[in-house]
């Protein structure tokens, strides 16, 4: 089975729509705090009238992450170094978050326990409430820079670091993970990707449990997912 990887227009596409979704589904945070489904579809109803402009329809934290996730992949880093570069452009997005709302938890990762530039300080404690999906919103890049099905480690590495800079709770990193990896194996044939996801999360345990990263909860994902 032979793997291809998308166009340039493809990967393009997929940074543009996933901005777009945001933009339309956030609207200043009144469709993201809705919890009526009839009211979101009713308002949402008529797409081709909708303008994505502000200050109607900003992007939210999620695509500001986004972004400068995959402006620290485009750098070309590997390894530490890159967790560090993530680490700190995700510091630096604190200052554009006017009106988008982030999460508490992004909001306590990013300001007060990284440290960008200091040994392992891309690392934070850990905090067992540390979930929610704020870290898997910001991952499609990582799929994007690593789709080949020989680059997984690195696509498990950098989602799992990148994730927990946040979110350190299992649920939120694998999220990420989750994420980077359907958003990798877009040009894969169906049953390698089938297979694949069943097969990953133990190779996500073996870097976890070298790398030292507390995986306390593991379970209660690790059992959804098979579910």
């Amino acid at each position: 089975m032979e793997e291809t990887v998308p166009s340039v227009e493809a990967y393009e596409a997929a940074m543009v729509l996933s901005r777009v979704g945001d933009a339309l589904g956030y609207q200043g945070g009144r469709c993201e705090y809705c919890t009526s489904g009839p009211q979101i579809h009713t308002e949402l109803a008529g797409l081709e009238a909708i303008t994505l402009e502000p200050p109607e329809r900003p992007v939210s934290d999620d695509t500001v992450l986004h972004l400068a996730t995959a402006e620290g992949l485009a750098t070309g880093l590997e390894g530490e170094p890159l967790l560090q570069e993530l680490a700190c452009r995700y510091v630096a997005t604190m200052g554009d978050m006017e009106g988008r709302k982030p999460g508490p938890t992004s909001m306590l990762g990013d300001t007060s326990q990284l440290w960008p530039g200091e040994p392992e300080g891309y690392r934070i404690p850990f905090n067992p409430t540390g979930a929610g999906c704020g870290a898997a919103m910001r991952s499609l890049a990582i799929g994007l820079r690593y789709p080949h099905a020989w680059e997984l480690p690195m696509l498990i590495q950098v989602s799992i670091e990148s994730g927990r800079m946040t979110h350190h709770h299992p649920t939120g990193y694998l999220g990420t993970l989750a994420v980077a990896r359907f958003g990798g194996s877009g040009g894969w044939p169906r049953a390698l990707r089938e297979l694949s996801c069943l097969r990953v999360l133990p190779l996500a345990w073996d870097y976890v449990e070298g790398a030292g990263v507390a995986a306390a909860a593991w379970p209660f994902f690790r059992d959804t997912w098979h579910r």
